[in-house]
């Protein structure tokens, strides 16, 4: 839409409250409401103010003012408040230059779709996230300097298939066995279905919802594959609807990578292809039918994989998700049907327009604009250098010897590890001016001192099981 039209469509829906949304650095959506007297053509131009120093890795506080510039495409009626209100998505600039903002995750999204455009490889980058989650009935957590714990519980965990409920009518999923089960087992059936009917009502195109492989309340909503930016904004609503339903419903959501020990953890499965006047690049006569330039894509993702890792894994969290002998995708390899490999191209079918690669070992805690701006960077870097992803991995890693498993690389153990290999190799980042230098910088420093220092600092509870009688 126009600002014209989005201002016709408030007054057509009876829009009494105006939701300016956007996204900070590591990915959370932050936003503040105006009346929609402040709705005007002009404020798609003009902006409006905010207190840039206030938001995760964003402006010092001596140079903190800001505006943000809503985008009328992504005008959009919220499902969830009372009062009719309308939501915009906005971008970041600077209140005297009108600059775009180096640091908004969006703008960064928009630039690595236009250096796509810019090398003439392409005209789309279309990504395809399955971002997974556990719904929850209770989470509690409390970290002081004498006490530490955490507590999650679930009608559905297996855990509780002794406890009374009044009474216990069973049908609680096995660890590892929840993939597919009918009701009763799976509880979870109508909130997955609100939860999907709100992303259309939204815009988001679907493909499927289901219970996913951990007991407890994993679940998977799939959406449609987008372009680039428009991918990352759905994610962004995808996330808040299913955070809201579940709240509606008396539970509680979360994307956090490993919430639960002895179990799988939660992973986002981002499949990738580029096209070129509506024609698919990706398909052709190589293995898996794939294009020479869509093992290219590959080769530069297996490539960078070990840098990639510090935005598509941004959490300490994210490696208790990654661990080598698991089915956690750690190798860095490609295949089209083994699903332990970094890199899957999938099998369903033959059609030229559902060719495209699936890195597996992203997480849903990945702010999307950067996690997917990155993922293309390093594909486009191995398009440009022509780099060979090697042979592909169709073996049974399971049953291959130490010898054999050492000479194939994996990804970094830790978030401490992704880091170091981000500041080693991001030079594929830079091109364009798609990421800069300072936001790697920044990004580094704050996971630095915010995660990894302020974890490392305090005792584990499973420390005092360990250490309490040495």
């Amino acid at each position: 839409m126009t600002p014209k039209e989005v201002v016709e469509l408030a007054k057509k829906k009876a829009v009494r409250i105006v939701d300016i949304k956007f996204t900070d650095l590591l990915g959370a959506w932050q936003h503040f409401s105006v009346p929609t007297s402040e709705l005007e053509e002009s404020l798609f131009e003009d902006g409006l103010g905010f207190d840039g120093s206030s938001i995760r890795g964003w402006q010092a506080i001596n140079n903190s003012d800001m505006i943000v510039l809503p985008d009328p495409t992504t005008a959009m009626m919220d499902p969830f408040m009372k009062v009719p209100t309308l939501s915009l998505l906005c971008n970041i600039a600077d209140p005297i230059t009108k600059e775009k903002y180096s640091r908004d995750p969006r703008y960064i999204a928009q630039k690595a779709e236009a250096y796509l455009n810019s090398t003439g490889l392409g005209d789309t980058g279309y990504f395809g996230p399955e971002a997974e989650f556990f719904i929850f009935d209770d989470i509690r957590y409390q970290n002081d300097s004498n006490q530490s714990f955490y507590a999650v519980d679930s009608e559905e965990g297996i855990w509780n298939s002794g406890r009374d409920e009044g009474p216990n009518l069973g049908y609680k999923p096995r660890h590892k066995e929840g993939y597919f089960p009918v009701s009763p087992t799976d509880s979870l059936q109508d909130i997955r279905s609100e939860m999907l009917l709100t992303m259309e009502e939204v815009g988001i195109e679907m493909e499927c919802h289901h219970h996913e492989v951990a007991t407890a309340g994993q679940c998977e909503i799939d959406m449609r594959f987008a372009p680039l930016v428009k991918c990352a904004d759905n994610l962004m609503w995808y996330k808040y609807i299913v955070k809201n339903v579940a709240k509606r419903h008396g539970k509680t959501a979360t994307f956090m990578p490993k919430p639960l020990f002895g179990d799988n953890g939660t992973g986002m499965h981002v499949h990738q292809s580029i096209w070129k006047g509506g024609k698919p690049l990706f398909a052709g006569n190589g293995y898996a039918g794939f294009s020479e330039m869509g093992l290219h894509y590959i080769g530069g993702i297996l490539k960078h994989a070990r840098a990639i890792c510090a935005f598509t894994g941004p959490t300490t969290n994210s490696y208790k998700r990654l661990v080598p002998g698991y089915e956690a995708p750690v190798n860095l390899a490609y295949s089209s049907r083994n699903r332990s490999a970094a890199v899957r191209i999938p099998m369903y079918s033959e059609s030229p327009k559902a060719k495209r690669m699936e890195a597996r070992f992203p997480d849903p805690s990945a702010n999307g604009y950067l996690a997917f701006a990155v993922m293309l960077m390093a594909g486009l870097d191995g398009i440009e250098n022509k780099i060979d992803p090697g042979e592909p991995m169709d073996k049974d890693i399971y049953s291959m010897g130490r010898e054999e498993l050492s000479n194939i690389p994996t990804l970094p153990g830790s978030l401490d590890e992704a880091l170091d290999a981000l500041e080693g190799d991001h030079d594929f980042m830079l091109k364009g001016d798609v990421f800069t230098q300072d936001l790697i910088d920044t990004w580094i420093d704050y996971k630095r001192e915010n995660d990894i220092a302020s974890l490392r600092l305090r005792p584990h509870p499973y420390e005092f099981e360990m250490y309490y009688d040495v």
